[in-house]
């Protein structure tokens, strides 16, 4: 029976204590005990911070966290929830994506800008949902205007009682208005067409439109050089129901105070912000030889002022970072913790080893979580008419397909289970909206029968699952 827990977005996180914070990750993340409670106890470590004064609460800083694990075991999952389970800004980069200053690249600054445009929009939407009623009746009154313009003054119209009694309308303005707004909720003026104001995205001459990153370089281009480039405004017809949207955004946008905007979101990224360094092992070569090596511990020394607190300039203006959580992830097979320089390594106190998945686990993932995979696959063949149902002993032969495919080949923990459960439901998926029966039990014969070639040939499996 599927628990009756409030979701996530509904939850006040201020009021859960460590063990909640784990019950809830236990939701989605099947497993790994240790990395949900040293998670749990660095989140409500941030709620207790808020309570203590204001001096001391500076001095108290996040304890960072590094999660030793293969891959597909839970790392960024339960990384991921902790962030929406916080509501706070959260970023997934890769380590080894980023070059030492002087290389070319990405540079670790971009981490925090990244980060403070994400809570940028994160915030703006949340203002945009709680102003969107209003915007959308303003959006009514000036599609109403558009299609129903206000009368030219009537030439020889004396303002008496006789004359307005034989020149007046049958209808009143305001009674042709009140006909137009019903019928326009109704849905009875879709097919019309009116006449919008639009404004051209227009580019720099030399710009080309399919350069990657173009958003952020046109945006950065307008900030710079004072609107030089603002969009000229065009006529273009749009359909009723298209034109409405159209001016519901642009009358939310004038609702919301973008300067309060980008305060909250900056001030959310330096108290709640989370940020999960993964493939971390990858940069931690310490040789001091010429080659990739000297790369990597340039990265490190990059990183280090990030994590250990300094303001970075973004346009929207300076970040802190000394509060910001990070987490970091590594399979660490070749490198060890240990291999990071030591400056890095103490600006990560908490270390905390993930554990393989067994069998049983795979088992579980398949069926218990929230959005398990058995429950995801069952709701897309639904749309089509067909009941898929799956036995205890159909499940088990699927764990312990992915554990023998897993020992042979790539070890992926759980990410094994999505090319299984793809291979094995291919059949279905093509043929099945054609099937008189619509109805299908997905046993261990059948999982043994469709995945027999591909366990038995090691070769084939490499390839396919």
């Amino acid at each position: 029976m599927e628990s009756r827990t409030p979701d996530i977005g509904q939850l006040n996180v201020n009021s859960l204590t460590p063990r909640q914070i784990v019950e809830e990750l236990n939701r989605y993340v099947i497993g790994q005990k240790d990395a949900k409670r040293m998670v749990a106890i660095a989140l409500r470590n941030r709620w207790r911070r808020q309570q203590l004064s204001p001096d001391l609460r500076d001095e108290v800083m996040p304890k960072n966290i590094i999660m030793i694990g293969p891959t597909g075991v839970g790392k960024t999952e339960i990384a991921r929830r902790l962030a929406k389970l916080a509501q706070a800004p959260f970023i997934k980069v890769e380590a080894s994506k980023f070059t030492e200053v002087g290389y070319v690249g990405r540079d670790v600054e971009s981490i925090v800008r990244d980060l403070t445009e994400l809570a940028i929009n994160m915030v703006k939407t949340q203002r945009l949902e709680v102003v969107q009623q209003k915007a959308e009746q303003q959006a009514e009154e000036r599609l109403l205007d558009l299609l129903l313009p206000p009368p030219p003054p009537r030439p020889g119209f004396f303002d008496t009682a006789g004359d307005a009694a034989a020149q007046a309308p049958a209808d009143t303005p305001d009674t042709t208005r009140s006909k137009l707004r019903l019928q326009l909720r109704e849905g009875k003026l879709d097919e019309r067409t009116v006449e919008m104001e639009v404004k051209e995205r227009t580019l720099p001459v030399g710009v080309i439109s399919n350069v990657g990153g173009l958003d952020e370089l046109e945006s950065n281009l307008r900030d710079m050089l004072g609107g030089m480039f603002q969009g000229k405004k065009k006529k273009r017809p749009m359909k009723v129901p298209e034109a409405l949207k159209h001016l519901a955004q642009e009358e939310a946008q004038k609702l919301i105070d973008m300067d309060d905007v980008v305060r909250e979101a900056i001030t959310k990224v330096e108290q709640t912000g989370i940020v999960f360094l993964d493939e971390i092992d990858k940069i931690a070569g310490r040789e001091r030889t010429m080659g990739p090596d000297v790369s990597r511990e340039g990265v490190q020394r990059d990183l280090l002022p990030i994590v250990e607190g300094c303001t970075v300039t973004t346009k929207h203006g300076p970040v802190a970072t000394d509060h910001i959580l990070f987490i970091a992830a590594g399979a660490f097979h070749v490198a060890k913790p240990s291999d990071l320089i030591p400056e890095l390594q103490g600006r990560f106190p908490i270390r905390v080893e993930l554990s393989p998945l067994s069998k049983e686990d795979f088992v579980r993932i398949l069926t218990e979580p929230k959005g398990a995979l058995v429950r995801q696959y069952q709701a897309l063949l639904a749309t089509e008419g067909l009941t898929v149902d799956f036995s205890k002993e159909g499940v088990e032969e699927i764990a312990d397909i992915a554990v023998q495919v897993n020992d042979r080949t790539e070890n992926i923990g759980a990410r094994r289970l999505f090319t299984i459960m793809e291979r094995l439901l291919e059949q279905i998926s093509f043929e099945g909206p054609e099937w008189p029966d619509k109805r299908m039990e997905i046993t261990a014969g059948y999982v043994r029968e469709r995945l027999k070639d591909i366990v038995k040939d090691q070769d084939l499996s490499r390839y396919i699952l």
